[in-house]
C-alpha cells in the first residue's frame, strides 16, 4: 500500500472530545493536507485509453416501469475471449466522467496498464426513472432510494440477471466473485454492501464513500446484523466525513462508526478513512487510486 495511504489511515483515526464549556460529543480529526486527485487519477500520453460506451435500459423485470442509462468501460487491448473481472459502479453518469471526482476510468487506464489492477470491465448504471423518459438529474431518479436503499437481494439480481448478462454479450465477465467489485456513494454505497452482504457469492469486494448507514429502509440495522451473523467473505473500504448530514434518519457519521465498530469486531477485511468534509465524494475520488490497490491486492 502506498505510504501517503498508510499514514493518512494512521492519522485518520476517529476521536471522541468533550470541551467543558460545550458537553456535547463532537467528532474530531488531527489536522491533515486536504486531499486532492493524484497523477494516477490524470490522463498519461504513454497509457492507452478504453472505450466507453452508453445504453439505455428498459423493459427491466425486477423493477418494471423503469428506464436508466448505463455505460460499459473495455480497457485497451482486452482479450474479448477471456472471463474478465469486473467492477460495477452506482450512478454510473458521475462515476464515468473522465473530468468528475471519481474518474473511475482514467484510474482504471492508468493502473491496469502499470500490472497494478488486473484488467477488468467497469460497468457504470444509473438508478431507475419510473415512465419512458430519463431523468434530467440521475440522482433523482425517482426509484433510486427504492433500489439502493432497500435491504434485499433485488438489486444484485438486477445486476445478475439482466445488467451483466447484457454486457456479456460483447465481452465475456468472470463469476468468480473474487474477481468482481462494487462501488458507489451515499444511497449507492450502501446498496455496495447491500450487494455483496445479500449475495457474496457474487460480489466480495466493496467501494463505499459517505455511506447511507441511516434509517431511511433500515440500513441503521447493519451493525447488528454484522455482528450477529457469521463472517462473510467481503472486502471492503469505506470513507466517511465527520461533518456529514445529521437529519432525521440519522446521523452518517455515526451510522459509518457503528459500522467501522461492527467490521472490526467481526474481522473483517475492511478499511476506514475518516475525512473533515461533508456529503461529497471529493476525497473519495483523491483516495480512489489508492483504494483499487488495495481492494484488488492478491493477499
Amino acid at each position: 500500500m502506498n505510504l501517503m495511504l498508510k499514514t493518512c489511515l494512521a492519522i485518520s483515526l476517529l476521536t471522541l472530545t468533550s470541551q467543558a464549556e460545550d458537553p456535547t460529543v463532537t467528532l474530531f480529526l488531527p489536522e491533515a493536507p486536504a486531499l486532492k486527485l493524484g497523477p494516477d487519477s490524470m490522463r498519461k500520453p504513454e497509457v492507452a485509453t478504453g472505450t466507453v460506451t452508453e445504453h439505455v435500459w428498459q423493459n427491466s423485470k425486477i423493477f418494471p416501469g423503469t428506464i436508466r442509462q448505463y455505460f460499459v468501460y473495455i480497457p485497451a487491448k482486452l482479450d474479448p475471449t477471456v472471463p474478465a473481472a469486473v467492477m460495477v459502479f452506482q450512478d454510473g453518469q458521475s462515476n464515468v466522467d473522465p473530468d468528475g471526482n471519481i474518474r473511475a476510468t482514467v484510474v482504471m487506464d492508468n493502473l491496469i496498464a502499470s500490472g497494478e489492477i488486473p484488467p477488468m470491465v467497469g460497468v457504470f448504471i444509473n438508478s431507475g426513472e419510473l415512465g419512458s423518459e430519463l431523468p434530467k438529474q440521475n440522482w433523482k431518479a425517482r426509484n433510486r432510494s427504492l433500489e439502493y436503499d432497500t435491504l434485499s437481494d433485488a438489486y444484485v439480481r438486477f445486476l445478475m440477471e439482466e445488467i451483466l448478462p447484457e454486457v456479456s454479450k460483447k465481452q465475456k465477465l468472470t463469476n468468480d466473485p473474487d474477481q468482481r467489485a462494487i462501488c458507489g456513494a451515499s444511497s449507492g454505497g450502501i446498496c455496495a454492501w447491500t450487494a455483496a452482504w445479500q449475495r457474496p457469492d457474487v460480489f466480495r469486494k466493496v467501494v463505499c464513500f459517505i455511506g447511507t448507514f441511516t434509517d431511511i429502509r433500515g440500513g441503521n440495522s447493519y451493525p447488528s446484523l454484522i455482528r450477529k451473523t457469521p463472517q462473510k467473505p467481503i472486502r471492503a473500504f469505506f470513507q466517511e466525513g465527520i461533518d456529514d448530514i445529521d437529519n432525521e434518519h440519522g446521523s452518517w457519521p455515526l451510522g459509518n462508526l457503528q459500522m467501522q465498530a461492527a467490521l472490526k469486531f467481526a474481522n473483517y477485511d475492511h478499511r476506514f478513512y475518516w475525512t473533515k468534509s461533508g456529503h461529497t465524494s471529493d476525497e473519495g475520488g483523491a483516495l480512489f487510486p489508492e483504494i483499487m490497490r488495495w481492494l484488488w491486492r492478491n493477499k
